[in-house]
């Protein structure tokens, strides 16, 4: 049951995260302190920061206790040294292993008696459809401090995102070095990948039969395959959508990615065995491959690491 609880927040992340996207600013920064403007300089408080829901937020000391409500922003709290501070995590928090240890206070639906009993100088809320407008309301309403994290659509915003934690927290050097990090790391994929002559068509599936669904343009997802230099058979679509399985044969796949290994364990052989697919290269030539859907689909440090999870699987030959 919790695997499947775990699907379905995937697919409400990324395609309420799509939805969330078209009414929200190109980019989330706080007023003249953006992730390049900040340069590693300490935070001063008291720090007033307009967060991804245009509210300015006031921080009037650095945080001592942190109750993040979304595993990408928890990530991005334990890669800036704050795990100590940290009180509370979502249900969904996995990662890094030391979350498992820290309080839970719900999932989809936020215990809000817990999340004030923990007492935290900081809620690091998402902009996405999770937690809701009115239980973020009843945590302000009852004197905590919320800052609305950006719904992160590309790599930049990602940046955007460990910036603003990373200001808020008072921790903007490692911000700072946790990013460089990143683009040195996506820079390296995206050279080697340039070097790639013949691309392959690749096919993902972010859920199984029989309600298959995959991504399209205007997603996160569809940009990695991008980057890794292969072409995504349903990039004429938009968003995350239900597949047509006919038409998606017939674009015959070289490679098939499915994202959802963790709710079943015979992933790869579901879509090996699957009726009608028979003749699709990547079937005939078994490149069918499971990728880990935290590392894909999180928008936090291990972003990267998903890219090139995406280029090991469908270049092998490339990124050994």
């Amino acid at each position: 049951m919790k695997k499947l609880s775990a699907l379905l927040l995937i697919l409400l992340l990324t395609i309420g995260a799509l939805a969330a996207c078209g009414e929200q600013k190109e980019t989330v920064k706080d007023e003249g302190n953006t992730s390049t403007e900040q340069k590693g300089e300490e935070t001063a408080y008291p720090v007033t920061i307009k967060d991804a829901l245009d509210n300015d937020v006031t921080i009037k000391a650095k945080p001592e206790k942190i109750v993040s409500l979304i595993p990408s922003n928890t990530e991005i709290a334990f890669a800036l040294g704050l795990g100590e501070q940290i009180v509370g995590v979502s249900d969904y928090d996995n990662y890094p292993d030391e979350a498992a240890a820290k309080e839970k206070i719900g999932g989809m639906e936020i215990n809000i008696e817990k999340i004030i009993s923990l007492q935290p100088n900081l809620v690091l809320a998402h902009a996405s459809a999770m937690n809701g407008t009115e239980g973020l309301q009843q945590l302000r309403d009852a004197g905590l401090t919320v800052l609305v994290i950006n719904d992160a659509q590309n790599f930049e915003q990602v940046y955007d995102s460990i910036a603003m934690i990373g200001k808020a927290t008072g921790e903007n050097k490692k911000a700072e070095e946790l990013i460089k990090s990143m683009q040195d790391k996506l820079a390296e994929i995206k050279a080697k990948a340039g070097e790639i002559k013949e691309k392959k068509k690749v096919f993902v599936e972010v859920s199984p039969a029989p309600e298959v669904f995959t991504t399209g343009k205007n997603t996160f997802m569809d940009d990695m395959i991008s980057v890794i230099n292969a072409e995504n058979i349903a990039s004429d679509q938009e968003g995350w959508i239900k597949i047509d399985q006919e038409e998606m044969i017939k674009r015959n796949p070289d490679v098939i990615i499915t994202t959802y290994g963790f709710y079943t364990d015979n992933a790869v052989e579901q879509v090996l065995s699957r009726q009608g697919w028979e003749n699709v290269n990547a079937i005939k030539n078994k490149q069918v491959i499971d990728v880990d859907s935290d590392r894909v689909t999180r928008s936090g440090p291990r972003i990267v690491e998903g890219v090139e999870d995406l280029a090991k699987a469908v270049y092998p030959e490339v990124f050994k």
